[in-house]
């Protein structure tokens, strides 16, 4: 394990000495410096991970080390020391950037307990920046997987709303990767730094959805022990994500078009609003033009809401990123998995390509996961994929269509009715297990059995 390097800047050479002694016993890497502009001179021909700074010193003091340090892109934890220290003193320190302020004398154990804090701090520093970069780069543009027409349209205009505050409404099917788009629009703006948050709105219980968005203050109602902050507050300076958006009771839809209009919140129980300043993208499966005709949904707000609209196309739509999607998928699970899977064989692609993929993007990667998980060799065979794929061709149930009928959206509608109410029989009217014979989202079943005017028995 490579030592842990620690510069010490102080003019009483015993001191230094003392401390130098204490800290390789503990193991440190220990040098000295007898004043700042020494310091300085150190810490430009080599790196430490901790420097221990006296702040009364000749030539140049603590404080102007510490000053001309960060001037200099120092990003090395700097603790500062001192005899004659008071309060003023170790705030001004702290303003200036230093990690702590410790007063001497000090015991052995209590220097080396600040060391270990400011390890663990660093640690976690990095921890977060190199996640903070994964996640960019996961959610860069480079690595969404199209060749779609339509999608490499819609990835153009990410690339130009990104920068902008500029709320969005993206529309698709479930399964299409809406967040996904969404998330890449925010890890790449000027927002990225702070937080992404995704509230799906139809899975909050609608007497709680208010306190979840805007918060509450103790005492507001019954179970409100504490005050407590929404996740509009908590996405402060960042981006809110409302998923399913058309599912927002009409109570509700007011609050928000306050928060889009003013740029304010108002917790429940609290008489006063607050500023907030977030990005807002929504996202929905419904028609919203059809919520607003038919009153469920108000057209202020839905004016408000639609100022960018993305519609992102159903997989049956491209299927020429089907190839794409498959040895991506198969790229980003061998590497989880410790697999090395290279490709689909050709029974198994055109099984794939010929499904309708009702789930989108989402049912093929969980589809493309369980064939690799499943394949022994290099290629993903045809019998590594679900009965229902591979038998696609053989189940779909013969829709009668009128003979005058031409629209394929009118056949389109019919055969899922068809599909929805087949799952339905067979499960006995079980929501949950219907969904998952018809690979949809529970969600999805209730607004398609609602939408068709399915009548269960």
């Amino acid at each position: 394990m490579i030592p842990r390097r620690i510069l010490i800047v102080d003019d009483e050479e015993s001191f230094r000495n003392v401390l130098t002694v204490i800290l390789k016993k503990e193991g440190y890497e220990v040098e000295g410096a007898a004043n700042g502009e020494e310091g300085l001179n150190k810490i430009s021909d080599s790196a430490f991970d901790h420097i221990l700074c006296d702040i009364r010193m000749p030539q140049m003091d603590g404080l102007e080390f510490l000053q001309e340090a960060k001037k200099a892109g120092v990003e090395t934890p700097i603790i500062m020391m001192s005899a004659y220290g008071t309060i003023d003193t170790a705030i001004e320190a702290m303003k200036l950037g230093a990690y702590d302020y410790i007063s001497k004398p000090f015991k052995p154990d209590e220097i080396i307990l600040t060391l270990k804090k400011a390890e663990e701090r660093e640690r976690l520093r990095k921890e977060n920046e190199l996640l903070r970069r994964e996640i960019k780069k996961e959610y860069s543009f480079e690595n969404i997987v199209s060749k779609n027409e339509k999608m490499i349209k819609i990835f153009e205009v990410i690339r130009k709303v990104a920068p902008y505050k500029s709320t969005i409404l993206i529309t698709g099917e479930s399964g299409t990767g809406k967040e996904l788009v969404a998330r890449a629009i925010h890890y790449n703006s000027d927002r990225s730094k702070m937080p992404f948050i995704p509230v799906n709105c139809g899975a909050i219980p609608e007497s709680l959805l208010e306190s979840e968005l805007f918060g509450h203050v103790k005492g507001a109602f019954t179970d409100a022990i504490r005050t407590k902050k929404g996740l509009f507050e908590e996405a402060d300076r960042g981006t809110i994500f409302l998923d399913e958006i058309g599912e927002l009771p009409a109570q509700l839809q007011v609050k928000l078009l306050r928060v889009l209009q003013d740029g304010e919140i108002r917790k429940v129980g609290e008489s006063k609003s607050i500023q907030i300043d977030v990005r807002i993208i929504a996202a929905t499966v419904k028609d919203l033009v059809k919520e607003v005709n038919e009153g469920r949904f108000r057209d202020d707000l839905f004016y408000r809401l639609n100022v960018l609209h993305l519609s992102i196309p159903p997989l049956r739509e491209r299927k020429e990123d089907i190839p794409l999607l498959i040895q991506h998928f198969i790229h980003k699970h061998n590497q989880h998995l410790n697999k090395d899977v290279k490709e689909a064989d050709p029974k198994a692609l055109e099984a794939l390509m010929n499904y309708k993929w009702f789930g989108n993007v989402r049912e093929l990667e969980n589809t493309i996961e369980r064939a690799v998980v499943l394949a022994d060799g290099e290629r993903i065979e045809l019998d590594h994929l679900p009965f229902e794929i591979q038998n696609f061709q053989n189940q779909i149930p013969a829709v009668p269509v009128a003979e005058e009928e031409y629209s394929i959206k009118k056949a389109s509608r019919m055969l899922e009715m068809s599909l929805i109410k087949k799952a339905l029989l067979k499960t006995k009217g079980n929501h949950t297990q219907a969904a998952r014979l018809l690979e949809i989202s529970h969600r999805a079943l209730l607004y398609k059995i609602k939408d068709y005017g399915i009548v269960e028995s």
